[in-house]
């Protein structure tokens, strides 16, 4: 839990401080206390749509119930919040096959991408699975310098070739050589692109289609890296590339420099889909399991950072 409160202050700052003055000393539950919520939720960039429905749900249980307790409104929003988040806090679960799981990671530039990959290819390992990388971000040199930087730090083998290659020629012989040599996992970096970037959007789309000369079941998991800092940007983000290409899950990263954390209440409101880790820091153990409920307990805590 601790991590959590660390890695979400700025959020916990903008969110549960200005609850908690919201509702100190109040007696009743009154429109204009109502209209305050609403604005702090809004604020902490849940979004207009997944913010009125929250009170929509609360005006309906203030008025079936008679409810006039402001504490009860309290517990009642951390409980929506909570069931909101439950379905989508889903662990990356490896299954036994023959054949290497492939792993296909996509993001803008800046969503700390690369760096997301080494922190789960080494929490996979950590778990038993062999890892293979590539470096299919040919855009960039940097990313293939930071990757196999990552796998020799931690004794993964990257299949990587020169700044410029053929991505979808890299991808596919790693897969070869994941496959030859009877690795669990192939994680493969793709380079950062906008979602209007349609000559980029075209190659993912070429990398599907030569991994399934392998494997016609690959990739197993597109995963998206959203940056939570930029709030409802990383929605409309997460909308596009999904549309384009039918995300299997999330990461949110950069959680530990934002007020912004409620953005993840927005992105599972849309988009129903499965958020693996959330980043809560720049640290190699900083790339944390999704748990809807430490995260909403965390927001609505008392307790503060004590790190020094």
């Amino acid at each position: 839990m601790f991590k959590f409160i660390s890695g979400l202050l700025r959020t916990k700052k903008q969110f549960t401080s200005r609850l908690a003055n919201l509702f100190r000393g109040k007696k009743t539950i009154d429109q204009s206390l109502l209209n305050e919520l609403e604005s702090i939720l809004i604020s902490a960039d849940l979004g207009l749509e997944t913010t009125q429905q929250i009170m929509q749900h609360l005006t309906n249980v203030v008025a079936r119930q008679h409810l006039d307790n402001p504490e009860i409104l309290a517990n009642t929003l951390k409980q929506y919040l909570t069931d909101l988040l439950q379905p989508y806090a889903t662990p990356l679960v490896i299954p036994n096959q023959d054949k290497p799981f492939v792993i296909l990671m996509i993001g803008v530039n800046g969503a700390g991408k690369t760096t997301t990959i080494g922190k789960i290819a080494k929490y996979l390992q950590a778990n038993g699975k062999k890892v293979m990388l590539a470096a299919g971000d040919t855009f960039r040199a940097a990313a293939i310098e930071q990757l196999i930087a990552w796998g020799e730090k931690n004794s993964i083998p990257i299949i990587s070739q020169h700044a410029g290659a053929d991505s979808a020629s890299v991808i596919f012989d790693a897969l070869q050589a994941a496959t030859a040599r009877k690795y669990d996992v192939l994680i493969a970096d793709t380079a950062g692109r906008l979602h209007t970037q349609s000559h980029l959007m075209e190659e993912l789309k070429k990398i599907k289609r030569v991994l399934q000369k392998i494997d016609a079941n690959a990739p197993h998991e597109i995963i998206l890296v959203l940056d939570a800092s930029i709030g409802q940007n990383a929605l409309q983000q997460a909308i596009f590339f999904n549309e384009a290409l039918q995300i299997s899950s999330l990461v949110v990263t950069k959680l530990d420099g934002t007020a912004k954390g409620g953005i993840l209440f927005a992105i599972a409101n849309r988009l129903h889909l499965p958020i693996h880790f959330i980043g809560v820091g720049e640290g190699e153990n900083d790339l944390t399991i999704f748990n809807a409920d430490d995260f909403v307990e965390t927001l609505f805590s008392n307790e503060e950072d004590t790190t020094e």
